[in-house]
Order: C-alpha cells, then structure tokens, then sequence
C-alpha cells in the first residue's frame, strides 16, 4: 500500500489496521472535450443546425400538434422560435423547469433538490506528484451516496491536479451559473406535497446538509487527514464543484420520496421526453438513449 498510495501511508502508526483493493488499469476520460469533438461534426452535416449559447425560454404545444420552443441568444440580442414534431429535454439540473413549461400530465408531482459540492484541491506541485490514484472510501454513517470521500489525481486540461472531497452544500440554483429562484419557481400546486413529504422522510439528509454546510476549512481539512494523515493547510484550498438536482418523485400515498438515480418521462403521445436526475453521466448515456429510442419510435 506504501507503493500504490504514499501520501496516505505515511504518517500512521504501524499497528493501524487498513485495507484497500487495487486496480492497476483505469481511465480519465475528459468528457467535455468528447462532448465539443461531436459539435463540431455535427455542424458539418447537411441536415443539422446547432444553437449554442443560448437559453430555451418556453415550450409549449400548437394547436397543429407542434411543439413550440422560444429561443433567446446569450450574446446577441436575437430570439429564434421553432416547431418540432419530437422533443428531447437533457438539459441537467435545467430539465425540471423545462419540463414542466411542456405541462404534461406524466410530469406532475415531480420535483427538484438542489446539492452542490465542494471540493479541497491542491496548490502544492510536490504532493500532488506524489499521489497516482483515485482513493475510494466509505460513505459516513447517515450519509448519502454520493457523499463517498475520494482523493484523485486527475488530468484537468493538460494539468495533474489532487483533488479530495466531495463536501456537500445546498443552494437554491439548478445549475451552476442558474438563477437563486430557479427552486422556489419550481414548486407549484401539483408538487408542493412531494417537495414537503421528501424533506419530512429524509431528515437524515437535510441534517448532513446542514452539518456539512456549516463545516469550516479546518474542519474540510481533518476529514482530508482521515486519508491523508500529514496534509498542511497550507498545500490546499476550496474550490466549488458542480450542482446535482436530486429527483424528488411522489409516492402512492401522494407524498414524495427523494431518489438517486436518474429517470426517463415520456408523453402519452410519445412527441415529448426528458431525462431527470443527479447525475446521469457519460457512462450512462448510451443505455438512456436506448431507452428513450426504444420508448418513444417503436
């Protein structure tokens, strides 16, 4: 172990007792290079227009059975509205509202939890050279899943850097440069009951959010020591991660029940779907749009 994870052996006393499960192959896979590599062949084919920088502003259904979607450009000052037979909302933590200005029927009762993350990075090129692993541990007791405690050494734009987190934190956006009302215009009359029934069945939760919100550097920095025991506070800093909209989904008693996967929604018409969830990941990609194909064009 002193081999694979230097930075975490040392400092401990011989008689600690650890464990640990090693895979020597593994992959960092910078998903939104892929991501820009697929838009720009996109816009060399002859049947595709691609809109970037700009925001969907409203979605709603003609009386010739189209969908109409309005348009606002980031940066310029022009507005665009187009019809469509079929829609795809995979928007992140943006899908929720979107969805709900299509106003269907199998939408309602859903909504939203908002989570963003914190994470302790290092600004000391010694430590972060030292360490060549991604270090998984447990979750602490009461603790969601997503909370698992990791320490990596990640390529990030050509640059190593170490990284150990995630902190939990709770904010009222959606995404990360969203609006503070993105939650509170969320709510309406067909999902204040989940919303309500989510945070009543989940104090567990609200109370970590709350403890980790209240958390301190020095405190971000002895769960940090836990993994690596001579960490100095003055090798790290905090950084802000990204934003997770946890699926809050209404139960048979009518109440709500937070989940953490991801889920599909798709019309009774099947002119409309949409993809809700934390995290739904590249690696997850293919086997969702699978299912949206095989749901919505039998």
């Amino acid at each position: 172990m002193k081999e694979w994870l230097p930075l975490m052996m040392d400092g401990r006393a011989d008689k600690e007792e650890i464990a640990a499960t090693f895979f020597e192959k593994g992959y960092d896979v910078n998903f939104g290079e892929i991501a820009e590599q697929i838009f720009r062949f996109l816009k060399k084919q002859d049947n595709v227009e691609l809109l970037n920088h700009s925001n969907v502003n409203n979605i709603q259904k003609s009386k010739r059975g189209n969908w109409v979607v309005t348009i606002k450009g980031q940066n310029v000052v022009k507005s665009w509205m187009l019809a469509s037979k079929y829609l795809f909302i995979g928007a992140g933590g943006g899908t929720l509202p979107l969805l709900e200005k299509a106003n269907i029927k199998e939408a309602r009762g859903y909504g939203g939890f908002p989570i963003s993350g914190l994470w302790l990075r290092c600004t000391n090129p010694e430590i972060i050279e030292k360490h060549n692993a991604k270090a998984y541990g447990k979750a602490g007791r009461g603790a969601p899943p997503m909370s698992v405690p990791h320490m990596d050494s990640r390529m990030i734009n050509g640059r190593k850097e170490l990284l150990f987190g995630p902190f939990a934190g709770f904010t009222t956006r959606f995404l990360k440069h969203g609006s503070m009302f993105d939650l509170p215009r969320s709510v309406e009359f067909d999902n204040i009951m989940s919303l309500l029934g989510a945070g009543y069945q989940n104090l567990p939760l609200v109370k970590y959010l709350i403890k980790q919100v209240r958390l301190s550097f020095k405190d971000r920095m002895e769960e940090l020591r836990a993994f690596y025991p001579e960490a100095n506070n003055d090798d790290w800093k905090t950084v802000i991660a990204g934003q997770r909209v946890q699926i809050i989904k209404r139960n048979k008693k009518g109440f709500g029940k937070l989940e953490f996967g991801t889920e599909i929604i798709i019309s009774e018409d099947k002119t409309i779907a949409a993809l809700l969830g934390a995290s739904p990941g590249a690696s997850t990609s293919y086997s969702v749009m699978k299912e949206v194909f095989d749901k919505s064009f039998k």
